[in-house]
């Protein structure tokens, strides 16, 4: 098991820890490992996609780190098996992953744990980029692991004054950072909302020792993380956040406040490994739903420009990055503006949450000067994904139910794709065979008990 200052985790890249893996825990509280399915405290898993319309704020009073990071949001619900599904898919061996708990000041909380065996090789950012890329992840959790990744490894290379490509993560570490990384990823992903808000962090101060000498604290990597991040100082001689927490706070997070306004609906705790004495060693995450003052009515935000002088290379691309953003959906009209031109209208729908950086995104991504924003009220059907078997192989089907009439079921686009690909066959025929295999589903008395 990890060890190490102030969250108990090495640094992992161009620095390691001496003691980064002693595979022992000296803990002054109490860590048991959970029943893998289950939550210590009776929590309920959180359905995939919960977090749609709905804000996560990391309330980081003790600072951050990797693990307590993907801790608190196992606390939080949810489930480990998208975790360990996605590092299931990465060629890395040697390695084990557990829901732990441990409790400070009388809260229970969660532990993420890694156990890593000898004779790891020590991987490059470019090797790790490239297998993420190659690597058969969902899309967007994919996409979160490589920008991650990518801002630790600027940090470094700003650090050690050398390209990305050649920052190392070191034996065990890299291990760790792939864990931590790729788990934060697929749970966020998992979880789906709108936006991540995070408190200023604190930083403490010291030194620590790594693999190429002793470091101040906060250790530099972390604070190259942290550019355009508030922080403020604590009096404790500790490493409050790691390299690995900065990037992914910097990534993940679109704007930093003391508390926002939501109406919390689940709250989780990941915890550190070390007892920091003055302040319980634990990250709060809260899923909440955005505070709506009286008169406020819409639950969305449509974000939308008129630009004439932007090519349909540029406005493709430009949709592209305001889903990335946080846009539940994004379009283009033509239209006919001011003086006769042909223009586009493009246009985002986003959660109320997400509406800063969508703006934000649409004002750099395009050509335009200024843009509009208004409200919308969002009606949808309730929605979840059911697997098929098909001659094809396994397709995943989206559902959408309610009281609006029969079910529609649509099987999913990019699985039908590949499934094509590999079968050499049109994607209408696995489409088509998908389909059919949901609606034989629904017929028969299984289906019918569903």
């Amino acid at each position: 098991m990890r060890t190490g200052h102030g969250h108990g985790h090495e640094h992992e890249h161009e620095h390691e820890h001496e003691h980064a893996h002693e595979h022992a825990h000296e803990h002054e509280h109490e860590h048991a490992h959970e029943h893998e399915h289950e939550h210590e405290r009776g929590r309920r898993l959180l359905k995939q996609g919960e977090g749609r319309g709905k804000a996560l704020f990391l309330d980081a009073f003790s600072g951050v780190s990797g693990d307590m990071f993907v801790s608190a949001l196992l606390d939080l619900g949810a489930p480990l098996e998208a975790l360990r599904d996605a590092l299931s898919k990465l060629p890395v061996s040697g390695f084990r992953v557990a829901r732990g708990s441990r409790s400070y000041s009388g809260i229970s909380a969660a532990s993420f744990d890694v156990e890593v065996d000898a004779g790891q090789p020590e991987r490059t950012w470019s090797s790790i980029d490239a297998m993420l890329a190659a690597a058969p992840l969902d899309d967007r959790v994919r996409e979160l692991a490589r920008r991650i990744f990518l801002t630790l490894a600027e940090a470094e290379g700003r650090v050690h004054g050398i390209d990305p490509a050649r920052v190392h993560f070191h034996e065990v570490g890299a291990v760790d950072a792939i864990a931590d990384v790729v788990g934060a990823a697929a749970l966020v992903s998992w979880i789906a909302p709108d936006e991540i808000v995070c408190s200023p962090l604190p930083l403490g101060h010291g030194t620590v020792r790594a693999r190429h000498g002793v470091l101040p604290l906060p250790a530099p990597a972390a604070l190259e993380c942290l550019r355009g991040v508030p922080t403020y100082g604590v009096d404790l001689e500790a490493e409050l956040v790691t390299p690995t927490g900065a990037a992914i706070v910097r990534t993940l997070a679109s704007r930093f406040t003391r508390w926002p306004e939501i109406v919390p609906e689940s709250t989780g705790f990941g915890s550190g490994s070390h007892d920091l004495r003055e302040r319980p060693n634990l990250l709060r995450v809260v899923l909440g739903t955005p505070h709506r003052h009286d008169g406020e009515l819409g639950t969305h935000v449509v974000v939308e420009a008129n630009v004439d002088d932007m090519t349909g290379e540029l406005a493709a691309h430009a949709l592209a990055r305001l889903i990335e953003a946080g846009a539940l959906d994004a379009w283009a009209v033509p239209a006919t503006g001011k003086k006769g031109r042909p223009c586009l209208v493009l246009s985002a729908i986003c959660g109320v949450g997400a509406a800063d950086v969508v703006r934000s995104t649409m004002l750099r991504e395009t050509t335009t000067i200024g843009l509009r924003t208004y409200e919308a009220t969002r009606v949808e059907r309730p929605r979840r994904i059911e697997t098929v078997q098909t001659v094809f192989g396994a397709i995943p089907v989206k559902v959408s139910g309610g009281a609006f009439g029969p079910e529609l079921a649509k099987p999913e686009f990019e699985a039908c794709a590949e499934a094509a690909r590999l079968a050499g066959v049109p994607v209408r025929e696995v489409i088509a065979e998908a389909a059919a295999v949901w609606r034989a589903q629904r017929v028969s008395p299984a289906g019918r008990d569903r």
